[in-house]
């Protein structure tokens, strides 16, 4: 083989037309989807403080983020209900009139082509913060899996195009197949968080949320940090339960996870750029430490270079706007 000086690896890095020719990894608003915190509460958006740019939005003003959304050719929401009010079951989850489903209506009466992706999850329903029924200290497995499915099938009758379990309870992902096909829903995607860790880097969604344990914490049935292995085995759980799309969270600490989820599954892969991983370059920023828009745009650079089809990020608006500039 040529080496060097025949081979130089310099001349395609000369210009900038060249290295956008020669680029293996491309960022596009068509891959991303934008996470929304939509409260029962009037009134004007509420500032998340942990996480700058980003609100509490009632439900009146969906309308017009719909729009804002759809304007930067960003093709999809994901939706996070926050209650006014919560029990030990989390019945505002699947109420016909809970605020995620009333989110849902919103959006599709104002854009109807947006497509609406909706966490399903009892957490920040639930007056104790957990993801499911508690038994004692215990979350209740089989017993969550009831009310996981009736929440997913009060989604897809408000609207919802995407159902998306991330309470990370076993066989979630057939309750909810079941339910919806049992329902008429056949044609309903499950996008299933698939492998979900139990991170520090939630801290600041669930300041947004609202959705912090009360007693213990999520250890018992949100993935152990050390283990690949084990993430590979929920991945293929999933899959055979009939998740359509499968998702690995959070994404920057866990490229090697996503890379070898990429290698072993055919089926859209999702990453969730989350919330912590957000705040620190947003802080970061804030503080003159580093370019914002720089490390924001090489981070989802890298999440979609170790194999993500879908990038769920807090920075879908603003990088955007960035790429639409470039343009």
């Amino acid at each position: 083989m040529a080496g060097f000086p025949t081979v130089r690896l310099r001349r395609l890095r000369g210009s900038e037309a060249v290295r956008r020719l020669a680029q293996e990894t491309r960022l596009s608003p068509s891959s991303f989807v934008y996470p929304l915190f939509v409260t029962e509460a009037e009134g004007a958006a509420t500032p998340i403080e942990p996480m700058p740019g980003c609100y509490q939005l009632p439900v009146s003003a969906l309308a017009d983020e719909a729009r804002e959304v759809a304007s930067l050719r960003i093709p999809a929401v994901l939706l996070f209900g926050l209650p006014n009010e919560k029990d030990g079951v989390g019945t505002q989850a699947y109420a016909p009139t809970g605020v995620v489903q009333e989110a849902v209506r919103a959006i599709k009466a104002a854009v109807p082509g947006l497509a609406v992706v909706t966490d399903v999850c009892l957490c920040e329903y639930t007056d104790h913060g957990h993801c499911g029924i508690l038994d004692g200290a215990t979350v209740d497995n089989d017993a969550t899996l009831e009310l996981l499915a009736k929440a997913a099938v009060s989604h897809a009758e408000a609207g919802a195009d995407v159902v998306a379990p991330s309470a990370m309870m076993d066989g979630q992902v057939a309750a909810i197949r079941s339910a919806l096909d049992a329902s008429g829903f056949e044609d309903t995607p499950v996008m299933a968080y698939a492998s979900k860790y139990a991170s520090a880097f939630y801290g600041p969604f669930r300041v947004a949320a609202d959705s912090s344990p009360q007693v213990g914490d999520r250890r018992g049935y949100q993935m152990d940090p050390a283990n690949a292995r084990m993430a590979m085995r929920e991945l293929e759980q999933d899959a055979a339960e009939g998740a359509d799309i499968l998702m690995v969270k959070p994404a920057l600490a866990y490229l090697d996870v996503l890379r070898q989820a990429r290698e072993a599954f055919p089926h859209p892969l999702a990453a969730y750029n989350v919330s912590g991983e957000y705040s620190m370059i947003k802080a970061a920023g804030q503080l003159g430490w580093l370019d914002e828009g720089r490390v924001a745009m090489e981070v989802l650079t890298a999440i979609r270079r170790a194999g993500a089809d879908i990038l769920i990020t807090y920075f879908a608006k603003d990088v955007a706007r960035w790429l639409q500039r470039e343009e």
